[in-house]
């Protein structure tokens, strides 16, 4: 690996002069600053990140904070799985630490002393919801102007990346199939009103069922908490209400295999009497009985576009709030502006995926 002594060498200039134009401190000229750059190029040197944290007075670490909830192993389960190895990928190869930290979902949580303290450089936040103690505390974010993205929960508010996926479309697809297949009384098992996701994908629902002349049946909605526990839960109510389905739509693969193993003890055949559909694609949709069609939610790629948009915005260039080049956004992936012509942040969603396996 080249040295900083190596690239001021190449460049004719001194070490410390390299070191100020790698780190972005004090006024280089442009001149010497192209030089330094292309002498960099050219003998592969990257620059250390904790060398360039000690320079900025920064810590090296990027913060990843998720919701604590006891009894419940986040780590197991494939949507804080997958997100986590992306986001993980991002940082070890730009050789910044991850951070991780725990919030009571029911509480504030104090973000902007993270950054005072400089235990962290930057937020990535995974499990949000609208909860008003967790919304203020992320808002908090946004009026101190600190780097931060929100992983996969819509704020709509200014100073608040988002990087998730394009739930409507994704519930509208799974809603499309059952409907072209012929069914017409289509359940719907969601999560929590709290994120945003839950609105989304119960938004694609209902966009399907209107444009074939249907409207969501009260009787046909029930709710879980996204665990593979409140879809067996959920199944007790589904049964009870059995003779007036011809369909089941789960915002979660996990709710979908509870509510399948739920409806089997009760001797509900799937798909035969009942077809359902899952959400996410996780490993564990292949590999249930029947195999499950669920529309698959790129999470990996999700994690890793939220820790490229902090840290492009670390090192002063445009993140996801002000354009989307430098973070790579993903063919496909669809970028909503929340709020006309104010100056808010841009909710970058990638594209979803219909899988169609056994269960539909």
């Amino acid at each position: 690996m080249a040295t900083r002594r190596e690239v001021a060498d190449l460049a004719g200039v001194s070490e410390a002069t390299v070191s100020r134009v790698m780190n972005g401190v004090g006024p280089i000229k442009e001149d010497t600053r192209r030089k330094v750059a292309a002498a960099a190029a050219e003998l592969g040197y990257q620059l250390n990140a904790l060398a360039s944290g000690f320079a900025k007075g920064r810590s090296g670490n990027i913060g990843v904070v998720l919701p604590h909830v006891p009894k419940v192993r986040l780590f197991s389960t494939y949507y804080f799985s997958e997100i986590l190895s992306g986001i993980g990928d991002v940082l070890h190869q730009a050789g910044y630490g991850l951070l991780l930290l725990y919030r009571n979902p029911q509480a504030r949580y104090d973000y902007v002393s993270l950054y005072r303290t400089r235990r962290v450089d930057a937020c990535l936040i995974l499990g949000a919801s609208a909860l008003p103690e967790e919304q203020a505390s992320v808002f908090a974010l946004a009026d101190e102007g600190l780097p931060c993205c929100v992983v996969d929960q819509r704020y709509s508010r200014a100073g608040l990346p988002c990087v998730g996926a394009d739930h409507r479309a994704g519930a509208y697809a799974a809603a499309r199939y059952m409907l072209d297949a012929g069914h017409r009384r289509i359940g719907f098992l969601n999560g929590s009103p709290h994120y945003s996701n839950s609105a989304d994908r119960y938004e694609g629902y209902r966009q399907a069922l209107a444009e074939s002349g249907l409207y969501p049946d009260p009787e046909h909605l029930f709710e879980g908490n996204y665990s593979r526990k409140s879809g067996h839960e959920a199944a007790g109510v589904i049964f009870e209400r059995l003779a007036a389905l011809d369909g089941l739509l789960c915002a979660n693969d996990r709710m979908a295999i509870g509510a399948i193993q739920g409806l089997r003890e009760r001797g509900v055949a799937v798909p035969e009497r009942l077809p359902v559909i899952g959400y996410d694609n996780s490993d564990a949709s292949s590999l249930t009985d029947p195999p499950l069609t669920t529309v698959e939610v790129p999470f990996y790629e999700m994690g890793r576009l939220a820790a490229e948009s902090v840290l492009a915005r670390l090192a002063g260039e445009s993140g996801v709030a002000s354009g989307n080049d430098a973070i790579g956004v993903a063919e496909g992936a669809a970028v909503y502006q929340a709020n006309g012509s104010n100056p808010v942040a841009d909710d970058v969603l990638l594209p979803t995926q219909l899988i169609i396996r056994r269960s539909c």
